[in-house]
């Protein structure tokens, strides 16, 4: 056998395993893809139902305070935005602004004695509540798959395999709100006793 059957042997053989390797990766790329997909899809059934929540929950409050239209409107474009977002990062987006605006509103019962001791207010406060925090555990598993799908795609050799692919990396994390970053505000100073009336 020749020197040149040997080389062409060597070289067939170096492109079968670099054709092997970039089918391997391409199909890892694929499954960890469809994994960001599917979490985000469980993100965005909690979302959803979050939204067909936010109505009643508004409607309820509506009885007691009319006069806190602002942030009625606030809701109403807030989850208008989420329900129109197309895209994952826009729906990121419309949530924060949600997040806000229900804050605010939830806030609002504090004024209204009469609000917080409604069984219909109670209730869906209480769905809301576990809702939110499905919403948090799935939030967790998607950015979770998506962090497993950027680190895999930035890697060597496999980042070299995704450009060739087509596939890219995904930015579209859950992060925190600006205003959960603040430090709430405490006052710890005593309020003064009330003074006994003076003798007679």
């Amino acid at each position: 056998m020749g020197k040149t059957w040997i080389i062409i042997i060597v070289v067939v053989l170096i492109l079968l395993g670099a054709f092997g390797q970039y089918v391997g990766v391409k199909n890892t790329l694929v499954a960890k893809n469809e994994a960001v997909k599917s979490a985000w899809s469980q993100v965005d059934v909690v979302l959803q139902r979050r939204a067909d929540l936010i109505p009643n929950l508004v409607e309820t409050v509506k009885g007691y305070a009319q006069q806190e239209q602002t942030v009625f409107g606030d809701i109403a474009k807030a989850r208008s935005a989420l329900l129109s977002a197309g895209t994952p990062s826009d729906k990121i987006a419309a949530n924060q602004q949600l997040d806000g605006a229900l804050g605010r509103l939830l806030a609002i019962s504090e004024n209204y004695p009469q609000l917080k001791s409604n069984e219909n207010f109670l209730r869906l406060q209480d769905e809301l509540a576990g809702t939110e925090n499905r919403i948090a555990v799935e939030r967790k598993r998607y950015n979770d798959a998506l962090q497993d799908y950027n680190t895999y795609i930035q890697q060597f050799p496999a980042s070299i395999y995704a450009k060739w692919a087509g596939f890219k990396p995904n930015d579209a994390y859950f992060a925190a709100s600006e205003g959960s970053r603040q430090v709430p505000k405490v006052n710890f100073s005593p309020t003064p006793a009330p003074q006994p009336a003076p003798a007679r």
